[in-house]
């Protein structure tokens, strides 16, 4: 995407309903605390995130209950 694209788009959004555009702002402010995270994922774990949603797209993996996620944040102290 060009500078030119990205102006476009964004004069687009513009004219999109308040809540959209809150959304839209979400996004970009997410993604800006992300660049600014000192954690990042190595190609490895990367890779691995991205199998899993492919298994989970195509009906192969599984999601954690929230039964399980409890049990999960309870071992942790949390």
């Amino acid at each position: 995407m060009t500078t030119k694209d990205l102006e476009a788009l964004i004069e687009r959004v513009r004219h999109w309903p308040k809540e959209r555009q809150d959304d839209a702002a979400e996004v970009l402010l997410e993604m800006e605390r992300q660049d600014a995270s000192r954690y990042r994922l190595t190609d490895a774990q990367a890779q691995e995130v991205a199998r899993i949603q492919r298994d989970i797209r195509e009906g192969r993996g599984t999601i954690a209950t929230d039964e399980q996620m409890a049990a999960l944040w309870k071992s942790c102290g949390l």
